[in-house]
């Protein structure tokens, strides 16, 4: 059998109708997630308080529990200050949805460049265990752990980047 008759033996299957809400929600979950990330690589507050519950409950590595979206996004408007261009990597690697609620496994790569240090480049690896909340405007981040596993600065030592034209442009 062809994977399009395969594929389509699988969504004429009776129960094939009701994974298409579970695929739905998934969806939503998981664009959440990347808007989190892309939001911060943009620096879009805005954008990103859309993407926080007003409860969530946030740790990033050793650092103290965060309580509040406002409050959250305070810390990472902090924490992200004087970034030249940041690049948040992520994979959604398990979502399960159960009624109102998610759980989320996330991997995490991501690249700052600061103002201080234009030449360095800081990477860490992580991995986030989410849990996100459906309310009135749609899916929420409700509790964020970030497990902070490995970091690291970096210099183009090579002078690969010049070849290449060089940096830019940062929008």
């Amino acid at each position: 059998m062809s994977g399009e008759n395969e594929m389509s033996a699988v969504l004429n299957r009776p129960e094939a109708p009701d994974a298409l809400p579970a695929l739905a929600e998934r969806m939503a979950v998981t664009d959440v997630i990347y808007r989190y990330a892309s939001t911060i690589d943009r620096r879009d507050l805005t954008g990103l308080r859309t993407t926080l519950h007003d409860d969530i409950e946030a740790k990033y590595g050793n650092g103290d529990w965060i309580h509040g979206g406002d409050a959250l996004l305070a810390w990472i408007d902090s924490a992200t200050e004087g970034t030249v261009w940041q690049h948040h990597l992520l994979n959604v690697y398990q979502v399960e949805v159960i009624g109102d609620r998610a759980n989320a496994l996330v991997y995490h790569t991501s690249h700052q460049v600061f103002a201080d240090d234009p030449e360095t480049v800081c990477v860490l690896v992580a991995r986030y265990h989410n849990k996100l909340t459906r309310t009135p405007d749609g899916w929420r981040i409700s509790r964020l752990l970030f497990e902070l596993l490995w970091g690291e600065k970096r210099q183009d030592t090579t002078g690969y980047l010049a070849a290449v034209g060089g940096r830019g442009p940062v929008l």
